[in-house]
């Protein structure tokens, strides 16, 4: 696996930043919470089984970014190089 930060990627293609992916995740989620209760869609009793819901969705976007990219990058290294 190349650790070149300047390496040429396919067009259209840039590598994700996983950190900034899973605390976007997270912001979303949390401000989707703090929207529902402020608009009295879920009372003060359901935030105690929603608040954990944005980090899992985190945590997951996480994992499949990790293991995904991965695979692209794997897969990127075993084409055969024209120069």
């Amino acid at each position: 696996m190349s650790t070149d930060p300047f390496r040429r990627l396919p067009a259209g293609r840039h590598p994700v930043n996983v950190a900034h992916l899973v605390l976007g995740v997270a912001l979303l989620g949390l401000v989707g919470i703090w929207g529902l209760v402020q608009g009295d869609v879920v009372s003060l009793g359901s935030v105690r089984w929603l608040m954990p819901l944005p980090w899992v969705l985190a945590g997951l976007a996480g994992l499949l970014a990790t293991t995904l990219g991965g695979r692209r990058e794997a897969r990127q290294d075993d084409r055969p190089r024209a120069e």
